[in-house]
């Protein structure tokens, strides 16, 4: 039992290994979680979050939950949310270090909060540009597509919070205000996407489907409601428990996704705070992102393909591979 800000948190097998090149327990994950919370609460507070839960350890099976334990302390807030597919669930709101604690204690190790306050559920505040490494792309390409989203940001007056994400690619969050719904942030990503494909289109794509990409893919679908990213501080599921590591843009040059894990992150927390500590300071606009976007739709750049469970939008070019696509009219005319 853990007495947290005046709130008893059970620890159930606190001895239990999620970890076991490092023999790191739950309790570990939980004591992590308490050292870093203003940092992670600063990520993940005041959202509604999907669970990612590891009950056996990195090694076990996981599962994803969406709504949240039937059996939890009162003091646990939830709000519900609506689905693209039309479903809802009751999703956890933490709110402070018990909270934490409490996910932790579910073996939880990411923090997957939507890009939404729980007060304003159909308006995010937040911008995510998601920088994903296909196969066999370096990490130095990483940070050097992400010195180019800098430049991309600045030219469009925003101000972006890079962080490792705790696995192979960079996160940069910007803080927006909340004003426009998922699809128009959505297209904002979209637009800011291409543009830094524009800039090096060697390095960069903003290409959908998996056949077509190359170097590091900028995921603009991550905008879309109910997709979620591992938020800054998740501990992710690989053997040395890296996590998402918020970083200055002077450290981005330098710094190494190994660099950063459950064990090391809280003295690096105690000695230099939350990097991401002047995100809630300025809400920028996307204006001028939407002013790109619609640009580029009259130059013949509509909308992108949408993942594979949402309905067909409007606009929305063929949902198919483009190596499918060239198949089908020749299949046809043998058929005739």
């Amino acid at each position: 039992m853990l007495t947290v800000n005046g709130r008893e948190v059970v620890v159930s097998n606190p001895d239990k290994v999620l970890f076991p090149a490092h023999g790191y327990t739950k309790l570990d994950l939980v004591q992590y979680y308490l050292a870093v919370a203003e940092g992670a609460l600063r990520g993940a507070g005041g959202r509604p979050n999907m669970l990612k839960r590891h009950p056996n350890g990195i090694e076990g099976e996981f599962f994803y939950q969406k709504r949240a334990p039937a059996a939890r302390p009162d003091w646990i807030e939830v709000v519900t949310l609506r689905f693209p597919s039309g479903r809802s669930a009751d999703e956890v709101v933490p709110r402070d270090p018990a909270s934490l604690a409490w996910l932790a204690n579910l073996a939880c190790l990411e923090l997957h909060p939507h890009p939404v306050r729980a007060e304003d559920l159909d308006h995010p505040d937040e911008l995510r540009i998601d920088l994903d490494p296909v196969p066999g792309v370096s990490w130095d390409q990483v940070r050097e597509v992400a010195g180019v989203v800098r430049a991309a940001l600045d030219d469009f007056g925003l101000t972006g919070f890079p962080k490792t994400s705790g696995s192979r690619g960079i996160h940069v969050l910007v803080r927006i205000e909340q004003r426009w719904t998922f699809d128009e942030v959505r297209r904002a990503a979209l637009a800011f996407a291409r543009d830094v494909e524009r800039r090096v289109p060697r390095l960069a794509t903003s290409k959908w489907w998996k056949e077509e990409r190359h170097g590091v893919f900028l995921d603009y679908n991550q905008n879309a409601k109910d997709r979620t990213v591992a938020a800054a501080y998740s501990v992710r599921p690989r053997p040395d428990a890296t996590v998402s590591a918020p970083l200055t843009w002077d450290e981005v040059e330098d710094a190494e996704t190994a660099d950063f894990t459950l064990k090391t992150m809280p003295k690096r927390f105690a000695e230099v705070g939350d990097r991401h500590a002047a995100l809630d300071d300025r809400a920028h606009s996307l204006e001028a992102l939407l002013e790109l976007s619609a640009r580029q739709e009259r130059d013949g750049l509509g909308d992108a393909p949408w993942p594979p469970h949402y309905r067909k939008q409007p606009g929305e070019p063929t949902r198919a591979e483009p190596s499918r696509r060239r198949r089908t009219p020749s299949r046809a005319r043998k058929r005739e």
